[in-house]
């Protein structure tokens, strides 16, 4: 768009937007003299902007400067961060989370070796954050397990931090608070074997078995002695009055 559109001075465009596609991510590039080749990165709470970061392009290098062979669309990428900065520096640490969030893609429940052909290397060092892409080649080593090598496929950037705008440390807190709609339940006394059979384990009170009713038989029924002695010992015989 040729609208004029700052997000640090006014985000009211970008909340709007983000409420009309119902999107939580945005990613907005511009360019002008006093901050060339800038992209903006950020990500939505509520319909409102929850931390956003400038970075500036200083080198670029495109998917066609390089003459190499790509992985297909919509593979899913695996995530490295190199550079201690990542982990001390809280500017650094909400930009991890904010290229995590771009970059790890749809959550599938397994992935299989062949897969894992696409790696996102992110690495910060003197001030600078160095974005490379590569594709992953399994090599034969003669056992079991591959030989990995990496061959980069690009695009590849060259990034400086300018700007940031991060929430403060309660509103963060409470962007991470998950729904209990969403939360899975946990189904006690149920497991399942190798078959994929369900078993169930049901709690009873204790049963009295002696009044439980069986199925009526001759050959169960009590003898008049085995009553007697049941009941506390035989009863004398009433003698016949002559």
């Amino acid at each position: 768009r040729k609208n004029i559109t700052r997000p640090f001075e006014d985000q009211t465009s970008l909340e709007f937007f983000s409420k009309k596609s119902d999107c939580s991510l945005f990613l907005f590039g511009s360019h002008n003299k006093k901050r060339p080749n800038n992209l903006i990165i950020g990500r939505m709470f509520d319909y409102h902007v929850l931390d956003m970061i400038e970075l500036g392009v200083e080198k670029f290098v495109s998917l066609k400067d390089i003459k190499n062979s790509k992985c297909p669309e919509g593979t899913k990428p695996m995530l490295i961060f190199a550079g201690d900065v990542f982990d001390v520096n809280e500017e650094y640490r909400r930009l991890k989370s904010l290229l995590i969030d771009f970059f790890r893609g749809p959550t599938v429940p397994s992935i299989r070796l062949a897969g894992l052909e696409y790696v996102l290397h992110f690495t910060a060092v003197d001030g600078k954050i160095y974005m490379r892409s590569y594709k992953v080649l399994l090599k034969k080593s003669g056992c079991k397990i591959p030989r990995i090598e990496l061959e980069e496929m690009g695009p590849s950037l060259d990034l400086v931090m300018r700007r940031t705008h991060l929430a403060s440390d309660d509103l963060y807190k409470l962007s991470l608070k998950q729904p209990k709609g969403l939360k899975p339940k946990k189904k006690k006394n149920i497991s399942h074997d190798v078959f994929g059979t369900t078993y169930g384990r049901i709690h009873m009170q204790k049963q009295d078995l002696s009044k439980l009713q069986t199925r009526k038989m001759k050959g169960l029924k009590k003898r008049p002695a085995e009553k007697s002695a049941e009941d506390g010992g035989a009863t004398p015989k009433k003698s016949k009055s002559a």
